[in-house]
């Protein structure tokens, strides 16, 4: 892209992301709000859903089924998933200003870019009726960059400037990283059984982290009231006798907000709550975990 057009076209960021799978809707631009703007109001982001590297397996699909698979049998090829979300709400300035904001953007940028692809896949989940539908998170990706360029010619894939991001490795002990794989022993073997409240929990956590506020409120009160009755029954019971009496004087509060939210959104104070007994549940199930 020359200097002049880049002079004459208005600049816009981007984040830009693959994935492992196709992400769902069908490959094309999409226009999305700012979430509480009114209907009329200008797209805030147009996303871009591309499907890459789809295989061709009509050979492998006409075989006889009485082909013998080899011992080892190469890997399908599989198709990616590409989403560019184009922040449209904001043009920057020019391209000194477009580079300054480069230099400083990171995983931040990416997370709120992050937020809307999953507010449209959760969108299409809705449309489509698809309970197996699923929200995208950073370490899922191939690959992240972020940049900015040209309106049009950012929506059909090309930039003035842009750089990827690296995920940074999570530093844990040994110990603690081993947790998981010995409780996923555990539960596979039935030497531990699974709690319904804690994917009742991680619904809730879903919910609140995407800015579903009412869901979450309505998912966290059946959690809660699953969590007392089964923590009140677990073996590690008397141990977690603190954390469940602070679980019950949270149930009044959470129900207050449950019954909002059947009639709208939550105030601040009743979200607050909500995401305050949600951590302190996540919290007592943690303690249950390394109390074994």
């Amino acid at each position: 892209m020359s200097a002049d057009e880049e002079r004459s076209g208005r600049l816009f960021r981007f984040s830009q992301v693959e994935l492992p799978w196709e992400l769902g809707p069908p490959d094309g631009r999409y226009l999305l709000r700012a979430p509480g703007d009114p209907s009329d109001a200008p797209p805030a982001y147009v996303l871009v859903i591309a499907t890459l590297g789809a295989a061709q397996r009509r050979g492998r699909l006409a075989l006889n089924r009485k082909t013998q698979a080899a011992p080892e049998p190469e890997p399908a090829l599989v198709a990616t998933g590409r989403a560019t979300i184009i922040d449209v709400a904001e043009p920057l300035a020019d391209v000194e200003r477009a580079r300054s904001w480069l230099a400083r953007a990171g995983d931040e940028e990416l997370a709120g870019d992050l937020a809307v692809l999953n507010r449209a896949l959760h969108a299409f989940r809705l449309a489509t009726a698809d309970p197996y539908g699923r929200a995208v998170s950073r370490r899922q990706l191939l690959v992240a960059r972020v940049g900015f360029g040209v309106g049009e010619r950012v929506a059909d894939g090309l930039w003035t400037e842009a750089r990827e991001l690296t995920l940074a490795p999570t530093q844990r002990r040994r110990g603690t990283a081993l947790q998981p794989q010995a409780r996923l022993a555990a539960l596979l073997t039935g030497r531990e059984r699974a709690l319904v409240c804690e994917e009742l929990v991680l619904r809730a956590r879903l919910d609140l982290d995407h800015g579903r506020d009412r869901e979450a409120a309505l998912q966290l009160l059946i959690a809660l009231d699953a969590a007392l009755a089964e923590l009140a029954l677990d073996p590690a019971a008397p141990a977690l006798a603190d954390r469940l009496a602070e679980l019950r004087e949270h149930r009044d509060g959470v129900a207050v907000a449950a019954q909002a939210a059947l009639a709208g959104p939550l105030t601040p104070a009743e979200r607050e709550s909500i995401a305050g007994t949600l951590g302190r549940i996540e919290a007592a199930l943690r303690a249950r975990t390394v109390l074994g």
